[in-house]
């Protein structure tokens, strides 16, 4: 997968400037402040129609200065012969051509070209209600998102179709939520924006070309941590849509597979799509807190939390078969792999497969520390009382697993995790001698 992307980390948020068209102003150069996308295959019946309608709502509704691009995917048909009239004939509307089918590919090319800060498209066929625009994008212009898309699954959307598609994008919906832990809940809705610097970062990463370009999109900018606002939106289908159901379930399955498989093994440099914590300066810095320990301490505690429990069964499980010494040294080597994974990736922020072997290494280290605590806490609960019952040997672990974890806490932040390792494994380089260039990762 394609990974060429800047090393330093996305700005802070900035709202953009108000009054368009105002001297220095988005706008005021012939620069629009957004955006709007309509990519078309053999649209030349719905073309001109759906790009009068499109122009006379945003220039009657939209309080920045706008652009329509109609980019055409390898039309057969008049289609781009319409697009060239519109585009003499509207101000604002532009057509651009390409070659090549696919949707995603006439997105990526026309979103990466493009001057504007804020990003949007929609489906030719307009079934999602143009009053949702503006709210769509609002979010974005403010600062406050990074992404927006129109979901006809929210609870307060009205949309009219018939069964067969409402059962597709619902059982589509299941498995990114099940597969990819996706947390968005419409990922095929035609009506989308996002924040050009962010588009910049995000698209190189996206590998779909196709209807999973949308889709592909939106898990990783959620996994990167970035904003995503959801609209509802009132829409209503088109019974003459062109969309070849079977083959784009088919590859958006494939596609499911692909980018499931890259998150898994951090193929992905997703923290270079990374926010600054809080675009307020008052939640960047916290008075006499290292940087960063505020949220660690937080990402620890849930880790350890969860770390305990699988531990707790994990002991309770080998204390049928074998003494309680066993059981524990058992149970607390795979806990520690699972803890140290965890804690690599959500406390420490540590992505990739860099290190993570020496990771692993330096965790069983502190394994065995916790394991000398635990292991001795048994014995001398075994010297003092001879037979201790089952619920004793667990209210002593989890004593002893009290002091480790504090103990466990201190070494990862001083020696596991260090802030030069988490820079290096993220790829910033090391200045002066070190460039992006020289990162392995960049080979993939």
């Amino acid at each position: 997968m394609r990974t060429e992307t800047p090393w330093s980390a996305l700005p802070a948020r900035d709202h953009l400037l108000a009054g368009a068209g105002a001297a220095g102003a988005p706008g005021a150069a012939g620069v629009p402040v957004l955006d709007v996308v309509v990519p078309v295959y053999n649209e030349e019946k719905d073309l001109e129609p759906c790009v009068l309608r499109l122009h006379e709502h945003l220039a009657r509704t939209f309080p920045y200065a706008f652009r329509i691009t109609v980019a055409d995917n390898a039309s057969t048909d008049r289609t781009p012969e319409v697009a060239e009239r519109l585009a003499r004939s509207l101000p604002g509307v532009r057509s651009f051509r390409l070659e090549e089918k696919g949707r995603g590919r006439a997105l990526r090319t026309v979103w990466t070209g493009s001057d504007a800060p804020v990003l949007a498209y929609m489906d030719v066929d307009l079934s999602t209600d143009l009053n949702a625009l503006l709210p769509l994008v609002a979010p974005l212009i403010s600062g406050h998102s990074d992404l927006a898309i129109g979901s006809r699954l929210a609870r307060s959307s009205r949309v009219v179709r018939g069964t067969k598609r409402e059962f597709i994008s619902r059982a589509y919906n299941i498995i990114l939520r099940s597969s990819l832990a996706a947390r968005f809940s419409d990922a095929q809705c035609g009506f989308k924006a996002i924040r050009r610097e962010v588009a910049q970062r995000l698209l190189p990463m996206v590998e779909d070309t196709g209807w999973f370009f949308d889709t592909e999109m939106l898990v990783l900018a959620e996994r990167a941590g970035l904003r995503i606002h959801e609209v509802p939106v009132d829409w209503v289908d088109d019974p003459d849509s062109t969309v070849h159901i079977v083959r784009t379930a088919t590859e958006d399955l494939k596609g499911v597979w692909r980018v499931g498989r890259a998150l898994a093994v951090g193929a992905l440099p997703l923290d270079r799509l990374a926010r600054p914590f809080g675009d307020d300066p008052r939640d960047r810095a916290i008075g006499g807190v290292p940087g960063g320990l505020a949220r660690q301490l937080v990402g620890f505690c849930v880790v350890g939390a969860l770390s305990t429990l699988f531990y707790l069964a994990l002991y309770s499980l080998f204390r049928l078969g074998a003494g309680p010494q066993l059981a524990n040294g058992a149970a607390l080597l795979v806990s520690a792999v699972a803890n140290t994974a965890a804690n690599r990736r959500l406390t420490f922020g540590v992505r990739g497969r860099g290190g993570a072997v020496r990771h692993q290494a330096q965790g069983l280290v502190v394994f065995a520390i916790g394991l000398a605590l635990t292991s001795g806490s048994l014995a001398a609960l075994g010297a003092a009382s001879g037979s201790p019952s089952h619920s004793t040997e667990l209210a002593v672990l989890v004593a002893a697993n009290l002091a480790a974890t504090v103990l466990r806490f201190l070494l990862f932040r001083a020696w596991v995790f260090p802030d030069r390792d988490r820079d290096r494994d993220r790829g910033n380089p090391e200045p002066p001698a070190r460039t992006p260039h020289d990162d392995p990762r960049n080979d993939r």
